[in-house]
């Protein structure tokens, strides 16, 4: 992955290398689902951060195809868990708002960078209406439970895993590494510490290849 110097150097690895659970597609993905996080918008580099993304070979290799970007809901959503923390809300309606949030952040991307905002991956870069992706399948949407423990991290898994694609994981820091080198950490684990959600292991069971990426400094 190739950054603007003026945005410093990023780490990368692998979470997943290949195939692994049931109706795993074997082959070389057509695609790659980008997650970026919310809280990388408080960096003043996010736009070349992001930009960088799209142009080039990843952690994958060349990856020709489209690069669909699934951007977290940063602060706007913090916000509602905090309003969700001093009085509770009904779960379902939370978890509706919190996606709604995600299109806030989701526009600021797609403007910010020039790309289109989409309600289905296309067949170039752009940034995914995840509340309009989610419309368009009821039955997907049902499925996904109403829960602070599903967040961005998840809803990019199912994207990935739709459209038979890679998932890259971009946050603010990298995962914790376990003792043994060069052995990824399970999605179990890094879910239990907080790195991922809590049903991303769940929802990526379908993805074959999943990696990270986080800006060194």
């Amino acid at each position: 992955m190739t950054l603007p110097r003026s945005s410093g150097n990023v780490a990368t690895g692998f979470l997943r290398r290949g195939p692994e659970g049931p109706g795993i597609a074997a082959g070389p993905a057509a695609a790659m689902v980008i997650r970026f996080g919310g809280s990388l918008l408080e960096r003043v580099d996010w736009p070349e951060l992001a930009a960088s993304l799209l142009d080039g070979p990843t952690l994958f290799g060349a990856v020709d195809g489209p690069r669909t970007i699934v951007v977290g809901g940063g602060s706007v959503v913090e916000g509602l868990r905090d309003i969700d923390r001093t009085r509770p809300l009904d779960l379902r309606l939370v978890h509706r708002l919190a996606i709604d949030g995600m299109g806030i952040t989701a526009r600021l991307v797609a403007a910010t960078l020039g790309l289109p905002l989409v309600t289905r991956p296309a067949d170039r870069h752009a940034v995914l209406d995840m509340a309009g992706w989610l419309e368009a399948d009821p039955a997907r949407a049902a499925a996904i439970p109403a829960s602070w423990s599903v967040t961005s991290d998840s809803l990019a898994a199912i994207v990935a895993a739709a459209v038979t694609g890679d998932l890259l994981l971009v946050k603010s820091i990298p995962p914790p590494m376990p003792q043994g080198a060069g052995e990824a950490p399970s999605l179990e684990s890094l879910a239990k510490l907080g790195w991922v959600d809590g049903w991303f292991s769940e929802a990526a069971a379908r993805v074959a290849r999943i990696g990270w990426a986080a800006p060194s400094r």
